[in-house]
């Protein structure tokens, strides 16, 4: 059985020293926290920081975040990928201005009613901005007390997740319980980490890992053995008409729903196809190859600049400008957006 008093004053004293200087944690009110939290998921901490500071300057308050223009959260968005996480933010925040008067929900039950809302983020909410007796255990939570309780099992199984989030739950601080839950999840971004081994040397929970005095930390927690991503093959077509540049959008439902892209077409097309696609153009010729991987898809991208004589009616044509600034392309497409931002279609 773990020692509540001695546990939380280790972690609690350890958070304190330790703790990453983070904007969100600045001003804890319930709308960063939301807003923060959102952005973290299945995204790195040092990546989200920018993000979250234009966000934040940009859409100060939820008010703002549920009248933006979906163009233009988009671009807020762009290069942090899951954009479906942007689009529950908006839907969540017109919901709070219609339903709640503006006011993030201080209870678990409305917030979990809200889309893009599971019991951790709640869970985070209500313990970091409203100081209230909730868990917040994320994956980060769920290794670290693996590993204390020398939990063999697989942490993504929901009764695993159940068992942890009772001990978790069981030792709950009476106050400070916001800097509880941030400190759990620091250990486990810090030094109980994900990948490669854990830093047990400078882990204030050492003397209560079950793992590190059996041995165990090589294979608590269980690894999980990875689907296969399907590969699909794209060729990519930089069509430029006096400078100007053809995107278009993509469907509102699937992946990237509703961003706009390059045109581009299943396969990889041989240089006489294009010419075949394309036959009004000025000069055809073989850019950069580029790959991305998202969860369960990997992308192999071949691509062409294209010079044409005459506009095409099926795409938008913009400045590159506009491309920075007004419309959101995917990361996946970052090779030739980079392509037209360096001019490198002028040499």
């Amino acid at each position: 059985m773990i020692d509540k008093q001695k546990f939380n004053q280790a972690l609690i004293s350890w958070y304190d020293q330790s703790k990453r200087i983070l904007p969100w944690r600045d001003n804890p009110n319930p709308y960063h926290v939301w807003v923060s939290e959102i952005m973290l998921q299945q995204t790195r901490v040092e990546a989200v920081i920018p993000f979250f500071n234009r966000f934040i300057k940009e859409v100060p308050k939820v008010e703002e975040l549920a009248k933006i223009d979906d163009d233009r959260l988009n671009k807020l968005w762009e290069g942090l990928g899951y954009y479906s996480r942007a689009r529950n933010l908006k839907k969540a925040a017109l919901i709070i201005v219609n339903e709640f008067d503006g006011l993030i929900p201080s209870n678990q039950e409305a917030l979990e009613s809200l889309p893009g809302i599971g019991s951790y983020t709640s869970g985070a909410i209500l313990s970091i901005a409203y100081n209230k007796a909730y868990t917040a255990v994320d994956g980060n939570v769920l290794r670290v007390f693996a590993r204390i309780l020398a939990n063999k099992g697989n942490i993504k199984d929901p009764s695993v997740k159940k068992e942890i989030r009772f001990v978790v739950s069981s030792i709950l601080p009476k106050s400070r319980i916001g800097d509880y839950n941030q400190a759990l999840m620091e250990i486990g971004a810090t030094v109980c980490k994900p990948n490669g081994n854990p830093d047990c040397l400078n882990c204030p929970l050492i003397s209560f890992c079950e793992a590190n005095k059996n041995d165990l930390l090589a294979v608590i927690p269980l690894k999980q053995v990875k689907k296969k991503r399907r590969k699909e093959e794209k060729t990519v077509f930089v069509l430029n008409y006096n400078n100007k540049f053809a995107i278009e959008r993509r469907p509102n439902n699937g992946l990237l729903a509703g961003l706009y892209q390059f045109p581009n077409v299943d396969g990889h097309m041989t240089a006489a196809e294009v010419r075949n696609q394309f036959p009004h153009h000025k000069s055809i010729k073989i850019i950069s190859s580029s790959k991305h991987i998202f969860s369960h898809i990997e992308w192999y991208m071949n691509g062409y600049y294209i010079e044409l004589l005459e506009p095409l009616d099926s795409y938008i044509f913009i400045n590159k400008e506009d491309i920075e600034l007004t419309y959101s392309i995917p990361t996946a497409f970052k090779t030739y957006k980079q392509f037209i931002k360096e001019d490198y279609y002028e040499l």
